[in-house]
């Protein structure tokens, strides 16, 4: 099955206008909306969803096609086979996280960050603490919502540190992501959440968003 070439038949240029304007103009796309894309990789997916191995060659020439819904289409994958990944993928994870990197892939991509931080918690210490410190704005947002889905067993020490090593950025994709983290734990932990926000200077944004539960 050439997923590739089923994605390109059905392309809908009117469609794929209005979807490129929406993120700004920073990518082509074909035109499938999600529900149309899913439909379209379902039984491809199905297939390799059986896979032994993480298909990295797979993945990477999703990334290197100009349309998006490419990108999406590797994000879908990698969730499918999510249990596959381990500590040693983690450096083509980067890899994926800095290259078109825009908020849709990059929080894709987290699910699986968080999915391989949790069984193996060295991750944290290690590559995710660089990102933590790294230059790169997509890096540091993976460092502190790859926690979310994590409710009680969420590292706070951890996520105290991602969020005060970043939180005077004045980046919104940083700040967004920083109140993105509090809000969820504050479904947990709503005390902790209320006197970090209290006690640590953090920006507008960040309180907003972090508040909405409190």
């Amino acid at each position: 099955m050439d997923i590739f070439q089923i994605f390109y038949d059905n392309r809908n240029p009117e469609q794929a206008e209005q979807m490129a304007k929406y993120m700004r103009n920073m990518f082509p796309f074909i035109g499938l909306k999600k529900p149309e894309r899913l439909a379209l990789a379902k039984e491809f997916l199905k297939q390799k969803g059986k896979d032994k191995k993480v298909d990295w060659d797979f993945i990477f020439k999703c990334y290197q096609l100009p349309e998006r819904e490419f990108q999406y289409l590797a994000v879908d994958y990698m969730d499918k086979v999510r249990k596959l990944f381990t500590p040693a993928d983690m450096d083509n994870i980067e890899k994926l996280l800095t290259t078109k990197s825009w908020w849709d892939t990059v929080d894709g991509i987290n699910r699986t960050v968080g999915h391989i931080a949790m069984k193996y918690p060295e991750v944290k210490e290690g590559k995710i603490l660089k990102w933590m410190k790294s230059d790169n704005i997509w890096l540091k947002r993976i460092s502190i919502i790859f926690q979310l889905k994590y409710k009680e067993k969420t590292d706070t020490e951890f996520l105290k540190k991602a969020i005060l090593h970043n939180s005077q950025t004045n980046e919104f994709f940083i700040d967004k992501a920083i109140g993105w983290a509090l809000r969820e734990y504050s479904k947990t932990n709503r005390e902790w959440v209320k006197e970090f926000i209290e006690n640590n200077s953090l920006s507008k944004l960040s309180i907003r968003e972090g508040s909405k539960y409190i």
